[in-house]
């Protein structure tokens, strides 16, 4: 799971983390600053320094500069975002968890029901797998 400092991100953190996505391969700062022409070379550096800290990022030294690299690509960064919000909402819910889940379930509802019938597929596939495992 992702650290939970990491799901807090600020949006310079999110501009900088969807342009390496976008590149799809390691950068270092001067490699983005041309992306972000409206931000210091050095908040730049300290941005993709917290990142790391946060470990959102990776780095390597090459020379005399760090090359930055998101630990998850973007699917699986909103997967365990995702499932970290839902488990910390169910966690919160005390003994019943059903408004939480009950919250998701509407939530899916009203957006799209091709959605529902997909949840519906993967808790039946989980509980197989469950009983096969037993």
């Amino acid at each position: 799971m992702v650290d939970k400092t990491s799901t807090l991100l600020g949006p310079l953190e999110w501009r900088v983390l969807d342009a390496l996505w976008a590149r799809g391969t390691a950068a270092t700062v001067r490699d983005l600053q041309p992306e972000f022409p409206d931000i210091a070379y050095t908040t730049l550096m300290t941005t993709l320094d917290r990142l790391h800290r946060k470990r959102v990022l990776t780095r390597t030294k090459e020379g005399r500069a760090f090359v930055y690299e998101p630990v998850y690509g973007r699917a699986a960064f909103d997967s365990r975002r995702a499932t970290q919000a839902l488990l910390a909402a169910v966690e919160r819910g005390g003994p019943s968890a059903t408004p939480v889940l009950s919250c998701f379930v509407e939530a899916l509802g009203n957006y799209d029901e091709a959605l529902l019938s997909e949840l519906e597929i993967l808790v039946r596939a989980r509980r197989a797998h469950r009983e096969n495992a037993e």
